[in-house]
């Protein structure tokens, strides 16, 4: 076959780990299947987060790493003045640094890969901007970019306070990179409405969800007899609206009501989390019985986890705009036959999902009673042994990264032989 090539601009990825690296890191990894050969140009990242078993996926994936620039990883007594650099001065993320520093590297990588597509995935934004010079400097190199998440709009942008300046400078942004490039994709339809209201992306926009690896559930280690204790399990970060404290309220509550045996429930925390926020925890619960904290997992090892437990716990958030986010958690959720307790925005796309699939509760993030209601009955189902959902397969496949890629390559397509999808 003769392989077309994609330079994919990306500063997160592998050996990087957390949800951000997971949907380019597959992309690249199915899109030799469909006809493109992925060439990364990415950030040779020390810091942070590191899953090095995620690296085993490229092996027709050519990476080009180069220098990160990542402020935050400044060694004393420097890091305080880094993370005020990358959170408050650089403009529109920390990784700004990274672009002005990379972006001639970048001109060099398309002068000698030749590629036929250029794509560019945000967060950080900085990935665009290098998106954006590129196209200046090669106008017929198609550029598709994709927002993993929304910009200025994004809930987490607005709760950060920037200055009036600072937002004019990135809406800005947002608009050139927006209007340059030749198709856009988001992963959500109210995300895709969100963007839509702003600019003008008539006949040249796509939604392609996130979704679940089916190779990341093959060979793992699964105990199907009926637990001693009610296993819930949340993976993934906590931070801003994105809180367990309602969650937190009400399995307080029902254990002081003893409508739950504490001695039967497990609660799991997967990821990392802040001293403050395993404080804060521990302020509702106490009890290391009923509460753990699991370090960072490799991601298969978290999926592992996943299937070890009886339910899987989903948090969104509330407020305006949050019901825009899935979270990438949840497609994995979907394709493990656990109950999901999903406290999202009941009108949100996290909720569309759990509906669709027929594979748990949707509870309103912030209604402790209906969140007691929902653990409580979860509870019961448990002992009498009929928690299993039935899963509405059809709905779940969609979701395959495989099928995903398909419809990526397929936006690539277009882009150069500008024929209809």
């Amino acid at each position: 076959m003769d392989y077309k090539k994609v330079l994919m601009i990306a500063y997160q990825f592998p050996p990087m780990g957390g949800a951000g690296v997971q949907r380019t890191a597959k992309f690249a990894k199915y899109l030799h299947q469909f006809g493109w050969d992925s060439i990364v140009f990415t950030a040779d990242t020390s810091g942070g987060i590191i899953d090095a078993s995620l690296l085993e996926d490229f092996k027709n994936v050519e990476v080009i790493r180069t220098k990160a620039y990542d402020f935050e990883q400044c060694r004393h007594p420097f890091r305080l003045m880094g993370k005020v650099l990358s959170r408050k001065i650089f403009i529109p993320d920390g990784q700004w640094f990274w672009y002005r520093k990379n972006r001639k590297k970048a001109v060099e990588a398309v002068i000698e890969h030749q590629p036929d597509v250029l794509y560019t995935t945000s967060y950080p934004y900085s990935d665009h901007l290098i998106g954006a010079y590129l196209k200046k400097r090669f106008p017929q190199l198609p550029w598709i970019v994709d927002f993993r998440d929304e910009w200025t709009q994004n809930p987490y942008i607005l709760d950060m306070k920037h200055s009036a300046y600072r937002m004019e400078v990135e809406r800005g942004l947002e608009k050139e990179v927006i209007a340059s490039c030749d198709y856009f994709i988001t992963n959500s339809p109210h995300m895709l409405n969100n963007f839509k209201q702003e600019h003008n992306l008539e006949d040249r926009s796509y939604v392609i969800p996130n979704g679940f690896d089916k190779s990341d559930f093959e060979g793992l280690t699964i105990d199907k007899t009926h637990h001693e204790k009610l296993v819930i399990t949340y993976a993934g970060a906590m931070y801003g609206r994105r809180k367990a404290d309602p969650f937190l309220q009400a399995l307080k509550n029902i254990m002081d009501a003893e409508k739950v045996d504490p001695k039967k429930i497990k609660v799991n925390f997967i990821g990392h989390f802040s001293k403050e926020n395993i404080q804060k925890v521990k302020q509702y619960i106490g009890s290391e019985e009923v509460i753990s904290f699991v370090p960072y997992l490799p991601h298969k090892k978290s999926i592992e986890f996943l299937m070890n437990s009886d339910v899987l716990l989903l948090i969104v958030g509330s407020g305006a705009g949050m019901k825009n986010f899935y979270t990438g958690k949840i497609f994995e959720y979907i394709n493990t036959c656990k109950t999901i307790l999903g406290l999202v925005p009941v009108d949100g796309a996290a909720a569309d999902v759990i509906r669709e699939t027929q594979t748990g509760y949707v509870v309103d993030s912030d209604d402790v009673e209906a969140i007691e209601a929902a653990m409580v009955d979860i509870y019961k189902r448990w002992e009498v042994g009929t928690l299993a959902v039935n899963t509405v397969w059809e709905a779940v496949k969609k979701y395959d990264r495989i099928e995903l890629t398909r419809q990526l390559s397929e936006v690539f397509n277009k882009s150069i032989s500008n024929l209809k999808i």
